[in-house]
């Protein structure tokens, strides 16, 4: 239950900080630090089930739903968010051959594109992380 809430906890921190990031049009280095370690508790909590379940531990078919779910949400926004940059780039035949001011504008807009798909992907593990506990 603790990793759980842990799970909960910091997924609403990385998505409250990108929320706030991404309204603000700033990107920020500190959303990633926290979208990382939301990432490393949910790691730390699919490992802890598995040890439960090779121990012979059955948690039932609904709770094994929510404990894979944000771990397919997070690979789902981490390969969505790969393709941030590509969709960004269309169009756009040398990056090289931009002025600086053009390249920074550039990097800005995928920066805040790919911080808006990782946001979103937190909000979706708190939102199974929430009923995950309150389905207990």
């Amino acid at each position: 239950m603790g990793v759980g809430v842990a799970v909960l906890a910091a997924n609403a921190v990385a998505a409250t900080w990108g929320i706030v990031a991404w309204a603000r049009q700033e990107p920020s280095v500190w959303f990633w630090y926290l979208l990382r370690l939301a990432q490393a508790v949910l790691v730390v909590q699919a490992a802890i089930g598995l040890v439960l379940l090779a121990q012979g531990r059955d948690a039932g078919a609904l709770h094994y739903v929510y404990g894979v779910s944000p771990l397919v949400v997070s690979l789902i926004t981490e390969g969505m968010r790969v393709g941030a940059a590509q969709r960004e780039l269309e169009g756009v035949d040398d990056v090289e051959a931009l002025g600086e001011a053009e390249q920074r504008a550039l990097a800005r807009r995928v920066l805040l594109r790919e911080m808006g798909i990782m946001t979103v992907g937190t909000l979706l593990i708190v939102t199974l992380a929430l009923r995950a506990i309150a389905s207990g």
